[in-house]
């Protein structure tokens, strides 16, 4: 354990996939599916071994700037690490290629769901376990490295809360990372394992399958929306298994509840300000939608219909929560609202939702609750200082610093998030693709949420037909989006660079 400590958190990551590939290899010689446990077991030897390889020769290896390795590591690690995950998918699968292999494998890691396979039944079983597996594990990193790596840098969301920390130098540096990841991974590591398995269990009870219950349970805990079943459309768990589903995607809202200690966190999120947010999005959007089909089905003399007006509500308020947490999920009583009144689905809500995002130092994307609370905040004293200019906030310092240095800070991510978009979708058009079209897909990869660009209506629309040009600039939103612009700039920061 001690000569795993001095391995680079990169080749623990290798060595942890490596393992994982186990899981698949053994559903499927369970399946008696021979050829597939044979590659998925193989390429895990292989590359465990060339873990351990890479590990000793640069155990000895003394990291000078920590905050600069713990970044370049989590750029290396939602870019290269999806090549070493997408080999047995690409051995398997050879006439799929491997640049989709990899754009499968990193839309699984970064938690974006997005997926090439427009029939689900097309793959065996252990590829989608292992879908599910990759994203699981994937939505776990990005706690891990939002608790050990972003906060004490202050970014990712964290520069809202003025959390910066004095950073040692030297191989003081390198021991405190250490003791740092640890802390994350037993912190967080016992909490997200107990929460999958007991909503597996939930959906189980609930009628579903287990091996569909477990992906579904994986991919919520994740946000990733990875289903082996066309989400919740070819569920056998029913309104029940969206009940169970939809509360514990209430996770993704706020870190403090990713924690055995619920009744305390529970306690305090009325006064948590992404709670705050949540609850008003989630009972305004869906009541929005309610009544823009209700209207239109007293048109249409079917208004009267109470069970169809609680369908239609129902399946607002779990799109809401899904996409909000920026999942991707959609309710089957989703298009049954639109059945109703006739209406299509408004696209464009569901894109602000995910654009939105969850909590900070959760597995969501998007531009996360508490930028969005800040501005938020500032537009309210900004609109009393029209009619009182003279006035003085009756609040503390410290939510006068949240919203005045809060609200510049996040104005700025908004702005450099909106900029992102526009260039993703403008490279996406230089490729032939409709501009509509184009800018759902750069909504859907920087805000992870891969699922969304099927919300356009469009029948064609679908990842499978797009070209490798696409494909490629896709995967670049994808990190983009999972690692944030901000730290990539201050991965250019040149004291991340000195000696």
């Amino acid at each position: 354990m001690n000569a795993l400590r001095q391995y680079p958190l990169f080749v623990l990551l290798m060595m942890l996939g490596a393992l994982a590939m186990l899981v698949p290899a053994g559903h499927a010689a369970k399946a008696e599916n021979w050829d597939i446990a044979r590659i998925f077991f193989q390429y895990s030897l292989l590359i465990l071994a060339l873990s351990v390889l890479i590990g000793t020769a640069m155990m000895n290896r003394t990291v000078r700037n920590a905050s600069r390795s713990n970044l370049i590591t989590l750029v290396l690690a939602f870019s290269l690490l999806p090549a070493f995950l997408a080999l047995p998918f690409y051995e398997i699968l050879p006439r799929l290629g491997f640049q989709r292999a990899y754009f499968e494998m990193l839309s699984s890691f970064t938690t974006t769901g997005a997926t090439l396979f427009d029939d689900p039944f097309r793959i065996s079983e252990s590829l989608h376990l292992w879908r599910g597996l990759v994203g699981w594990l994937g939505g776990f990193f990005v706690l891990v490295a939002a608790m050990a790596i972003l906060e004490p840098q202050n970014i990712g969301g964290f520069e809202m809360r003025e959390t910066m920390v004095s950073q040692p130098r030297g191989p003081a540096l390198r021991i405190e990372n250490d003791v740092r990841i640890l802390r994350a991974v037993r912190l967080l590591g016992p909490p997200y394992l107990i929460f999958t398995i007991v909503l597996t269990l939930l959906l189980i009870f609930s009628g579903e399958r287990v091996f569909i219950a477990a992906i579904h349970a994986m991919s919520t805990l994740s946000t990733s929306a990875i289903s082996p079943v066309s989400g919740m459309y070819g569920a056998q768990s029913g309104w029940m298994g969206e009940v169970l589903i939809a509360v514990f995607l209430i996770l993704a809202v706020s870190t403090k509840l990713m924690t055995f200690h619920l009744p305390t966190a529970l306690r305090g999120m009325p006064r948590d300000p992404e709670f705050q947010l949540m609850l008003i999005v989630v009972t305004v959007v869906p009541l929005f939608l309610f009544g823009r089909h209700w209207l239109a089905a007293l048109e249409a003399e079917v208004g009267q219909n109470m069970m169809a007006g609680l369908s239609a509500i129902w399946g607002a308020l779990f799109t809401t929560i899904s996409f909000l947490t920026t999942t991707g999920f959609e309710s089957t009583h989703w298009y049954a609202a639109q059945n109703w009144s006739g209406l299509q689905a408004p696209g464009i809500i569901l894109f602000g939702l995910a654009v939105m995002g969850g909590g900070v130092a959760t597995t969501a994307g998007g531009v996360k609750l508490l930028r969005v609370y800040s501005l938020y905040r500032h537009g309210l004293r900004e609109m009393d200082r029209l009619v009182h200019p003279s006035s003085v906030g009756r609040s503390g310092t410290t939510t006068r610093r949240f919203r005045r240095q809060g609200a510049e800070l996040a104005w700025v991510f908004l702005m450099l998030f909106l900029m992102a978009i526009i260039i993703v979708a403008l490279a996406l058009s230089f490729t032939g693709i409709q501009f509509e079209n184009a800018l759902g897909l750069a909504i859907a990869s920087l805000t992870n949420t891969g699922p969304i660009y099927m919300a356009l209506g469009d029948v064609a629309a679908h990842y499978s037909e797009l070209s490798d040009a696409a494909l490629g600039i896709i995967s670049a939103a994808m990190i983009l989006g999972r690692v944030e612009a901000l730290a990539l700039i201050a991965l250019l920061n040149p004291d991340y660079w000195r000696q």
